[in-house]
């Protein structure tokens, strides 16, 4: 079985959306899910301007089994970008098949070849398999820090709060 990586297109959103309801179940929150084809369509492939956001798609045999939905960051200490990889999914069928290597290579390629001095990502912490796979690539937990969040009514009131 040979994986292939590729930019995702926009013919691909269909199994894009149906890979990252695949996520949701996994991740034990299958209702969550409130993006559209056209939302993904929006950030990543956008009439006008530029995209905000980015996708990979790996492939067996013409069918996509995995995606890596990423978008830039940039560190005030390097004065660089970075990728953030915001989800990273391979049909659970197909996990072991090097999907998910292949995904996160062509990430780290990216970075290198465009000077990129980060590649990030949250992981679970009851994703034990995740995390066991992360780790046989080299990466560490950034234990140090903790990341917050501001979303739906919370959001909408504090900035509702805060003068323009």
């Amino acid at each position: 079985m040979t994986v292939t990586v590729r930019e995702a297109t926009p013919g691909d959103l269909p199994e894009i959306l149906r890979l990252v309801h695949g996520l949701a179940e996994y991740e034990k929150e299958p209702d969550a899910v409130e993006a559209t084809e056209a939302d993904f369509a929006a950030v990543m492939f956008p009439a006008d301007g530029h995209p905000n956001t980015f996708g990979l798609v790996a492939e067996v045999d013409g069918q996509i089994i995995g995606i890596a939905i990423w978008f830039h960051t940039f560190s005030t200490w390097t004065g660089k970008n970075g990728i953030w990889l915001e989800d990273l999914f391979v049909s659970p069928s197909r996990r072991g098949s090097g999907a998910g290597t292949a995904l996160l290579g062509r990430l780290a390629r990216i970075c290198r070849e465009r000077g990129y001095t980060r590649l990030e990502w949250c992981v679970l912490k009851w994703n034990t398999p995740s995390i066991g796979f992360y780790e046989s690539l080299g990466a560490k937990a950034q234990d140090e820090w903790e990341t917050y969040r501001l979303d739906g009514e919370a959001l909408k009131e504090f900035a509702d709060s805060v003068s323009s």
